[in-house]
């Protein structure tokens, strides 16, 4: 490949200009498309599978859903979480729009899980709040954001333009005026005009090496190179808590997320070696990490992620989700090691360092509308600075950001966007394109491993000034061996590009660390040498920016009041901003010229045609008739592909032809069909034609098809009882399951309860959770009768029901006995029924149970303890609680104590 003249290029002008194609670039581009203005999407991967959300997600971390947590109660963890130095007003808008976001994302086709009434089914996974929200077909998330994208009505004012790869944002006057990059596939330069620029390019997950060694193997998405940092900072926009790193629990040896917050709600639980819970931080935070590494480094480490104890059909629901959503090679790193979750808990460890504002608090510095600092500049997502944001909040302000750039973009009316700087845009050719000058240079791998060994080794917690010094002048000495770098194909040179980025980030990291002179957030910033917190001299935001002479420039800008009072935290007295003294400036050593070497040869693919047909037919919008070839093609790959395209068009009439699909001869096709109706389920008319068009599938010979047909039934209110009550005679259990599902929508406790003989334990268990649902006080009976059961799991279950129904009396002593059970499954499940019973029934033996050998026991007497802290009894067993070996009955004691004052 040649180096282009610079003047050579294409030139592309938009009203909006959105640069990243994941979750909140996406939202962007859909709002500003439905408030009027053109707009241009760059990616430079491919939007329909680019971004974290990539391959999916398995539940929401921060959904606020009204009657389960309110806004308030989220800003204020929030700010517990990140240290009390928090913009509120940022924070609130995720609070309070996220409830919003929730419902415009199921009716794009996002599925989020409910129980049989249809309310949110809303998880505890902290011990503060109930917050998280699974999403049962969260694999699919990013199919339904580019479904939307290609809808004609926003297709027609959206421009898409993959694989394109902005450097640096364009600035004029002070204001964002465009963007410059190149093609990474043909190597073409380009420009783009825009009359405001938004920025979602995620967080900087490739900053620190993982402990594998391998390049892309983090935690983070590792396309997500802190390009977004490094155009923010060159732009001139303020950047804050650069010091405050993600680091987050993992698979020890697997660059992926242990998925706790998954696990804990069917029961998993973190523990050391010795099998005891250790966690005291009632958030996952930067002092939450600080406890997990003390413990990984003591005598009682490693750590692990407990299931063994958890029964298989739970261990099955769970590898369902854990092995198809987000990192799908999950089980297969856990067969390679002849791991199975019934037979080996799952070791966990710490990731690797990196920014991030939607897990953290590291990102460019926005306000409540996403603006930085920069006039027409916008930035959102995990890039943005909005602690703990997460994948709502990263959509919220993907939304506010097109919204806002819309109403305030440069526009004809006032004179258009400014010309587009050329000596920039040279600069930007020159950082594109100079790696080809030298093609035998040293190559981007080589280069890159050298300059992460070195933020592991400098940079990384716990941070020194010693080592951070080193660290600074590392980076320094490093732009000479960047500038060196070589390549040959456009691919190559985004590696580079994206080696600059990764240095400009390190560099950042580094010099805040020094700069903020105390220790904060746990494991986030912890300085070894200053191990105390400072809030008289640090209870502010650190900003950073880069002056116009090049020097790195440091801003502690005051703590806005807050929206919501926290006790802990008293903020200072509103004051001017203070400008620290800049770092020296630091100049990129030009690297000798060499003559471009000749591009390597590409090779082509082969496809089979009829399935590139189906993709290029799905991206013109088709009727759903014009699927018909392709569902009855005599390939059942072509069929299966035909119902994929159908999930990812949502033509009208799709529920009828996914319907049909359901009574295919092919079992993959059957059940693609059967998924498919599935994750669709809330964006399917629930009319008496789609029952009719569903009806006959309930006959079919292939179960998972009946299972199905009966869930979106009930899901879409569309299944009387009698079509419930007649499943319930099904010869599959999964079926059956479903037939009690849709019964406990209807309420049918009647019906229900004559599943409470059924051969198979799933199904019984799912009969007593259903009735404790209803709260039918005639359910006591049937429930009494499953108490008597001969599976463990079936009395736990009947016992924690009787919660749902008051725990009357003669069940209050039957419960209160089940407390001695030899099975630690049936105390735990009498110890949960206890809470509704009453005090002289419930607050003695409860009381006598935190002496019960298994932790588990002693958290569900401890948390069903709370309801009767005002019976002395209770209160003096919570202050005894207080002091248990176990970190989760030592925190819900004082929590129950401290609701009591």
């Amino acid at each position: 490949m040649e180096v282009p003249p610079v003047t050579e290029r294409r030139e592309l002008s938009c009203d909006v200009l959105v640069i990243g194609g994941g979750t909140a670039g996406t939202m962007a581009a859909i709002t500003a498309a439905e408030h009027g203005s053109s707009v241009l999407l760059l990616e430079k991967a491919h939007v329909r599978h680019s971004g974290a959300l990539a391959m999916g997600m398995d539940g929401v971390n921060n959904a606020v859903i009204p009657g389960k947590a309110t806004p308030e109660d989220y800003v204020a963890e929030i700010t517990r979480a990140n240290d009390g130095i928090v913009d509120q007003r940022t924070v609130h808008q995720t609070a309070t729009r996220g409830f919003a976001m929730v419902k415009r994302l199921e009716r794009y086709g996002v599925k989020f899980e409910k129980d049989e009434h249809g309310e949110y089914a809303v998880r505890r996974v902290h011990r503060s709040g109930s917050y998280v929200l699974p999403m049962p077909e969260g694999k699919d998330v990013k199919k339904v954001l580019y479904r939307v994208l290609r809808q004609r009505s926003i297709r027609e004012k959206v421009q898409i333009e993959n694989r394109v790869m902005p450097v640096r944002v364009l600035t004029s006057g002070g204001r964002a005026v465009g963007a410059v990059g190149f093609d990474t596939r043909s190597g073409e330069f380009v420009t783009v005009s825009a009359g405001a620029v938004i920025l979602a390019t995620g967080a900087c997950g490739r900053l620190g090496l993982p402990a594998s060694g391998y390049l892309y193997g983090t935690y983070e998405n590792p396309t997500n190179a802190g390009d977004g940092y490094a155009m923010a900072y060159h732009a001139g926009a303020e950047l804050s808590g650069i010091e405050c790193f993600q680091i987050n629990p993992l698979i020890k040896d697997y660059n992926g997320p242990a998925c706790a917050y998954v696990a804990n709600p069917f029961g998993g639980y973190q523990v050391n070696a010795e099998g005891t819970r250790f966690v005291d931080c009632d958030y996952w935070s930067g002092q939450m990490m600080a406890e997990v590494k003390r413990e990984i480094d003591s005598a009682r480490g490693p750590i692990y992620l407990k299931l063994t104890h958890l029964p298989d059909e739970t261990l099955t629901a769970l590898e369902g989700i854990l092995h198809t959503t987000e990192r799908p090679t999950r089980g297969t790193f856990h067969a390679g090691r002849g791991h199975d979750y019934r037979t080996h808990d799952v070791e966990m460890h710490i990731s690797e360092i990196g920014l991030c504002g939607g897990h953290s608090a590291s990102g460019v510095w926005v306000d409540e509308n996403a603006r930085t600092t920069v006039p027409g500049l916008y930035a959102a997502g995990d890039l943005a600075c909005v602690p703990h944001n997460y994948m709502i909040g990263a959509f919220v302000f993907g939304d506010l950001a097109g919204a806002h750039a819309s109403a305030h973009r440069a526009s004809s009316r006032d004179g258009g966007p400014a010309a587009l700087p050329e000596e920039q845009i040279a600069a930007a050719h020159e950082l594109v394109y100079r790696p080809l000058r030298h093609p035998d240079g040293p190559p981007q791998p080589q280069v890159e491993y050298k300059l992460r060994r070195f933020v592991n080794d400098y940079v990384a917690p716990p941070k020194t000034q010693a080592r951070l010094g080193i660290a600074v002048e590392t980076f320094a000495r490093m732009e000479t061996e960047i500038a060196e770098m070589g390549a040959r194909t456009p691919h190559e040179l985004m590696r580079c590009a994206e080696v600059t980025f990764i240095r400009d980030c390190a560099e950042m990291a580094a010099r805040s660390s020094l700069t903020r002179t105390e220790s904060r957030w746990g494991l986030y910033h912890d300085r070894a040498d200053l191990p105390e917190r400072d809030d008289a001299s640090w209870m502010y935001h650190l900003n950073l920016r880069r002056r116009g002479d090049g020097a790195m420039e440091f801003v502690k800008r005051p703590v806005q009041p807050y929206l919501v009072p926290v006790a802990e935290f008293t903020v200072p007295e509103p004051g001017e901003p203070v400008v620290l003294a800049p770092a020296p400036a630091t100049a990129p050593a030009a690297a000798p010229s060499r003559p471009a070497a000749a591009a390597r040869p590409a090779m082509a693919v082969g496809r089979s045609p009829r399935l590139l047909e189906l993709q290029e037919l799905a991206e013109t919008g088709p009727a759903v008739g014009e699927f018909g070839p392709y569902l009855a093609d005599p390939d059942p790959k072509v069929r299966r592909a035909a119902v994929a395209a159908l999930t990812e068009v949502v033509p009208d009439g799709v529920a009828a032809a996914l319907a049909a699909a359901l009574a295919d001869g092919h079992g993959s096709v059957r059940r693609a069909a059967a998924t498919a109706l599935r994750e669709l389920v809330e964006v399917l008319p629930a009319t008496d034609r789609v029952r009719d068009a569903l009806a006959p599938a309930l006959g079919s010979g292939d179960a998972l098809v009946r299972a199905a047909v009966l869930d979106v039934l009930r899901a879409l209110r569309l299944g009387s009882p009698a079509v419930f009550a007649d499943a319930l005679g099904d010869a599959d259990h999964r079926v059956r399951l479903q037939a009690v599902r849709g019964l406990v929508a209807h309420d049918a406790a009647d019906g229900i309860a004559r599943a409470a003989a059924d051969a198979s334990r799933e199904v019984r268990v799912a009969v007593a959770h259903g009735l404790g649902t209803v709260g039918d006080p005639a359910a006591a009976g049937p429930l009494g009768r499953l108490i008597e059961d001969a599976d463990d799991l079936v009395r736990a279950a009947a016992l924690e029901a009787l919660a749902g129904v008051a725990c009357p009396p003669p069940l209050d002593a039957v419960a209160a006995g089940a407390l001695h059970d030899p099975a630690w499954q049936v105390r735990t499940g009498a110890a949960r029924g206890l809470a509704a019973a009453s005090p002289g029934a419930a607050a003695g033996p409860l009381a006598k149970a935190l002496d019960d050998p298994h932790l588990d026991v002693r958290k569900a007497a401890v948390i069903s303890l709370a309801a009767f802290r005002d019976v002395p009894e209770a209160a003096d067993a919570l202050d005894r609680a207080q002091g248990d070996p176990d970190a989760d009955v030592r925190a819900y004691a004082r929590r129950g104590l401290s609701e009591a004052r």
